[in-house]
């Protein structure tokens, strides 16, 4: 074997490793948020995901319903701020335990989770004067088709 082949064959054994699935762990965690530029909880949110070791890019729009349409969430689960992660939505205040669960076990025919009506305690919307307390709430799973489930179901906490 030539030295040229071999360099070949090296940097064609390269491109497949940078090509397998566990490449881009850096672009799976990186999560890209609408959210309109005066929204407090929002940002709040955006803090909790960067607290759990997202990478977050956030662009301040007027409007986030385009942006849920454009990333197929049907609008009945909107909430104040619409995010992409890995090829799924995130809509509203989920938490990041539930985003990293969803990438890990990447189910298909899905649009991704919801959180929608901004529950107290939920990520983001946490009381300062009540840090503890949250109402209970699902994360719902969206799929492509409309159909909803629990994702993961959080109870209620005084």
């Amino acid at each position: 074997m030539t030295v040229f082949n071999k360099l070949l064959a090296i940097g064609f054994a390269v491109f497949l490793v940078a090509c397998s699935d566990t490449e881009n762990t850096a672009d799976v965690q990186l999560v890209e948020v609408w959210k309109t530029p005066t929204c407090g909880c929002c940002a709040a949110w955006v803090e909790h995901l960067e607290e759990n070791g997202f990478t977050v890019k956030v662009n301040d729009v007027q409007n986030t319903d385009s942006f849920r349409a454009a990333l197929g969430m049907p609008q009945q689960y909107g909430s104040c701020h619409s995010a992409r992660v890995g090829g799924y939505a995130v809509e509203g205040h989920v938490p990041a335990a539930d985003i990293k669960k969803l990438l890990a076990e990447k189910p298909g025919d899905v649009v991704g989770l919801s959180v929608p009506a901004m529950p107290m305690g939920s990520p983001g919307m946490e009381h300062p004067d009540y840090p503890s307390k949250r109402a209970e709430y699902d994360v719902l799973l969206v799929s492509k088709q409309g159909e909803v489930s629990s994702f993961t179901h959080y109870d209620a906490r005084p």
